[in-house]
């Protein structure tokens, strides 16, 4: 069974599409990323980097807003011997459809966030 979790599966979308949440919300992105990047000889985090680059026209139309981006440093619940994550990104968004809507449409690029991960998490919160 594969653990590696880079893009959001048919079922999984269809299931979010059906999830109740009104108003604003957060997505906490857990990212690891790939050593080096086949297609482009780039480290993970520089594609990721790339990857910012090219949605913040996406953000900027849909008023997301990166709350918060840091590297894990330090474990002081869980496993002793790893950090398991590189980068956690909390992003807010004013509503679902927004978020559906900048996702779905033409010209998001999707594959370069799955070209620069080896793993991630992507997780709704509310404040409520």
């Amino acid at each position: 069974m594969n653990n590696t979790h880079i893009g959001i599966t048919q079922k999984q979308f269809h299931d979010f599409l059906e999830f109740q949440v009104n108003g604003p919300f957060q997505m906490i992105n857990l990212l690891k990323f790939k050593d080096v990047v086949e297609e482009t000889g780039t480290t993970g985090a520089e594609a990721y980097a790339q990857y910012t680059n090219a949605i913040l026209p996406f953000f900027q139309n849909t008023k997301a807003k990166v709350v918060y981006q840091g590297k894990p440093l330090f474990g002081l619940i869980g496993p002793e011997d790893i950090i398991e994550w590189d980068k956690i990104l909390i992003v807010a968004y004013e509503s679902k459809q927004e978020f559906i809507s900048m996702i779905t449409k033409e010209g998001y690029p999707a594959e370069m966030r799955s070209r620069a991960l080896a793993d991630s998490r992507l997780i709704l919160c509310t404040e409520k």
